[in-house]
């Protein structure tokens, strides 16, 4: 094996580390169940598995089983992690099934080599994790709450 893919594909992972670890940073400090770990886990993961298959044949129907396959095994995963914190018939977690589930995605475009796409991906799953602890989001939520319920049919 070259050692030049080698090094690409460090490269990547330090990438997916990067990527993943800042979507759980926002999961860590608001005290999920997953945190840092588990998305750059996830992101690594990810990546490592779309190069590899990658770069083992040139068959391009390969690296999508391969990525086929990850979308179904994160998605295990997320069952376990709603199933785990299901109690007295509520549900917990989808938020957190949800985003590792797109965590995974940002990995498999570090993999493919779509930098761009992982970074504004890993940007706006933070920025949408971040909107919960936002007053102004919170606000506005509230607002458009309220005025969904406000059907009268006085004419």
């Amino acid at each position: 094996m070259d050692i030049g893919f080698e090094l690409i594909i460090i490269v990547k992972l330090l990438v997916s580390f990067i990527l993943g670890g800042l979507i759980g940073y926002d999961r860590e400090l608001h005290g999920s169940d997953a945190g840092i770990r588990t998305y750059a886990a996830v992101c690594i993961g990810s990546t490592l598995f779309t190069a590899i298959a990658c770069h083992l044949t040139g068959d391009p129907g390969a690296a999508s089983r391969v990525i086929a396959n990850i979308v179904t095994g994160i998605g295990f995963l997320g069952a376990g992690i709603i199933y785990r914190n299901n109690t007295a018939g509520s549900s917990h977690g989808l938020t957190t099934a949800a985003t590792v589930w797109c965590t995974a995605a940002v990995g498999v475009a570090v993999g493919l080599d779509m930098y761009i796409i992982a970074l504004a991906g890993a940007l706006t799953l933070y920025f949408l994790l971040s909107l919960h602890h936002r007053k102004w989001y919170i606000h506005w939520m509230k607002k458009m709450v309220k005025g969904a319920g406000d059907h009268s049919d006085a004419d």
